[in-house]
């Protein structure tokens, strides 16, 4: 019996750590062409530092079939963009003032954020 209590509080310390207490270390970007590969239930990377008042363009690359990797959603931004299997998926951004801007799939199971700096 405690063994599986055991296994239970750790499992749980998991769950909080992964969906609460993680965040992947920003990647920077160099150029104004980011390729996001959707697949596994994240987006890869997630966290992207851009230099301010630069125009983005992302490119998404859907390998996820699942429902919720359909649609990826600005929300700080009004945009949405239906994506389709494979690449070709393209949004482009305008210039960002500095701040930090989300982007999700429509149940917010995908995360993601731009780091404007």
């Amino acid at each position: 019996m405690l063994i599986i209590n055991l296994l239970g509080v750790l499992l749980i310390a998991a769950i909080v750590w992964w969906f609460w207490l993680y965040t992947p270390k920003p990647t920077q970007s160099t150029s104004n062409q980011i390729k996001i590969l959707v697949n596994n239930g994240i987006y890869q990377p997630s966290n992207i530092s851009v230099s301010a008042g630069t125009k983005i363009t992302l490119d998404f690359d859907r390998q996820d079939p699942a429902p919720c990797a359909e649609t990826v959603i600005f929300p700080q931004l009004d945009l949405s963009l239906g994506l389709k299997m494979g690449q070709g998926n393209r949004i482009e951004l305008p210039g960002l003032s500095e701040g930090e801007y989300d982007f999700h799939c429509q149940m917010q199971m995908y995360k993601g954020k731009i780091i404007s700096e």
